[in-house]
């Protein structure tokens, strides 16, 4: 793995916190590419339609969650394009017992259910990665961007080459989770993707048994507290990266 993880992914990628209604758009925009006319995950039919300044139909993927979520965008600095984008679920404001959508869609053996853990949950949703930036062999029809055999990362001459792009999405988390004060975060994971970060010691608990929804998905749960030393021990590196080395921490963690 490269010494400076950071600096290689500085290189390619830059995190776009997408705290305007422009840049949330952007987010709705790739979503839709990515979910929609990629992968097929969604109809055209269940996202939402107007047109552009030029008059021009545009449509974007954007569901009710998204008025109780953070997010950002992956920017690959040469292209300019958005290569990637995030969002964090948080809780509602309005209503602590207000369900998160792997409470909805996964039988949960382990649900959180005190109002006071409720407070600092969150829910790590909707990652998508372009087709552009898709360029490994069984990447293509993925959310994530990862291969189903997750050794290929770890190939001596593919050392170098690191999965910059998941990374940067946890990075990318870990700055909302720390922005939001969340202690605990689901997440629903393609068990690819749950695979290649376990090899970099970041640790996911199942809560329930596989559901079938465009491929298996693993209904999990993590937290700072748990998953960071684990990290900061397996791959130091991609502990300064997830953590802008310690600058996103609370003493001990």
């Amino acid at each position: 793995m490269e010494n400076d993880l950071i600096a290689a992914f500085n290189q390619f990628f830059e995190l776009v916190h997408a705290d305007t209604d422009e840049l949330r758009m952007q987010v709705y925009l790739l979503r839709y590419q990515v979910y929609v006319l990629e992968t097929g995950f969604e109809t055209e039919s269940d996202c939402r339609s107007g047109v552009d300044e030029n008059g021009l139909p545009v449509h974007w993927e954007q569901d009710s969650f998204d008025d109780r979520s953070d997010h950002y965008l992956l920017r690959h600095r040469r292209t300019g394009v958005y290569a990637a984008t995030a969002r964090l679920i948080l809780p509602s404001v309005t209503d602590i017992a207000a369900p998160y959508p792997i409470e909805l869609h996964c039988p949960l053996e382990k649900p959180v259910s005190d109002p006071a853990r409720r407070g600092s949950l969150g829910e790590i949703s909707r990652f998508a990665v372009s087709k552009v930036f898709k360029r490994r062999i069984g990447e293509l029809g993925t959310l994530a961007g990862v291969a189903e055999d997750v050794e290929i990362y770890f190939e001596d001459d593919e050392r170098r080459v690191l999965p910059h792009i998941s990374l940067g999405l946890f990075a990318a988390v870990m700055r909302m989770v720390h922005e939001h004060r969340i202690t605990h975060c689901y997440a629903v994971m393609e068990p690819a993707l749950l695979r290649l970060l376990g090899r970099f010691g970041m640790v996911f608990n199942r809560i329930g048994s596989d559901v079938d929804y465009h491929g298996i998905r693993v209904p999990c749960i993590t937290s700072a507290e748990e998953a960071l030393p684990n990290i900061r021990k397996v791959a130091p590196s991609v502990w300064d990266l997830i953590t802008d080395r310690g600058q996103l921490l609370h003493p001990g963690q």
